[in-house]
């Protein structure tokens, strides 16, 4: 199983943007809510420094992506 790394919230935003989530809208939490295309689920990403493992994990299984393609998608 792939490891996940520590990334702050941005980066997480940057890599969901790469496989095609958009930003709808900023919440007054500072958390950012994106949606995608075809899909009915939608994510509340928080803009903190450092992004549990356990929440960036769900965060991954609700956008539909495997751990190794959200690696691939860190390094672009």
């Amino acid at each position: 199983m792939a490891k996940l790394p520590v990334i702050s919230g941005k980066e997480a935003i940057r890599a969901f943007e790469k496989d095609g989530w958009k930003v709808v809208r900023r919440a007054k939490s500072r958390h950012i809510i994106m949606k995608k295309e075809g899909m009915i689920t939608t994510l509340s990403v928080p803009e903190h420094r450092a992004l549990d493992r356990g929440l960036l994990r769900s965060l991954i299984r609700d956008a539909y992506i495997s751990l190794e393609s959200f690696n691939e998608l860190l390094k672009k």
